[in-house]
């Protein structure tokens, strides 16, 4: 993802035209040399793209969600090779987002359950699948997500302020770890309430025209 920093624009540098490498060059040079490459220092991302970066590892993982633990049922639910889901399943287990548990009634099968950091990600499958839905080109097909309690559809994963205002890729900008101060929580529930309640009509209108 690239943000904002000091209110300067930047193009990934090994993808970028000759002219815009000589700008973001005298840019980070006006910077300071570290400063621009400081910005992805500690990035959790690679680590992620490392753990679940592949088609399959997400595949099996949607079907985790939906209450799938046995290997016979993730190859015949995904139409995968038994040694590419055997490799894959070893993967998420070794990363610690699913775990492998002996089944009590029968000593030869093994179950694949989600752990908590395997929970963790449904918000990114979800907003995966509702950003294929949009920019795929194909109209939305199969079961819509709907909350349990009142079988509306969800709302889209969005990103949020610390007082609940949504926030676009303009509201956002990189500050030091160190440097980000924490929120006001005396003032931040009323915040939260108004956020919510400006947001409620406009979710409720997408669940009308999905039913």
């Amino acid at each position: 993802m690239q943000l904002k920093m000091e209110r300067r624009q930047f193009v990934p540098f090994a993808t970028s035209p000759v002219w815009l490498r000589a700008h973001n060059a005298l840019a980070l040079s006006a910077m300071g040399a570290r400063h621009g490459l400081d910005l992805f220092e500690g990035c959790a991302l690679p680590a992620a793209l490392e753990a679940m970066g592949e088609r399959w590892s997400f595949l099996i993982l949607r079907a985790s969600f939906n209450g799938i633990v046995y290997f016979e049922d993730f190859q015949s639910t995904l139409g995968i090779a038994r040694n590419i889901l055997s490799n894959r399943l070893a993967k998420l287990v070794d990363k610690g987002i699913l775990t492998r548990e002996p089944v009590a009634t029968d000593k030869r099968r093994v179950a694949y359950r989600l752990t908590e950091k395997g929970r963790d990600l449904v918000p990114v499958m979800i907003a995966l699948r509702q950003w294929g839905e949009r920019w795929s080109g194909k109209p939305p097909g199969g079961p819509v997500l709907a909350d349990a309690r009142d079988r509306r559809p969800i709302g889209p994963i969005t990103i949020h302020a610390w007082d609940g205002r949504p926030l676009g890729l303009g509201d956002m900008c990189w500050v030091r770890r160190e440097e980000a101060g924490a929120p006001d929580e005396g003032s931040a529930a009323p915040d939260r309430a108004k956020a919510a309640a400006e947001l409620a009509p406009a979710a409720g209108a997408r669940g009308a025209q999905k039913d």
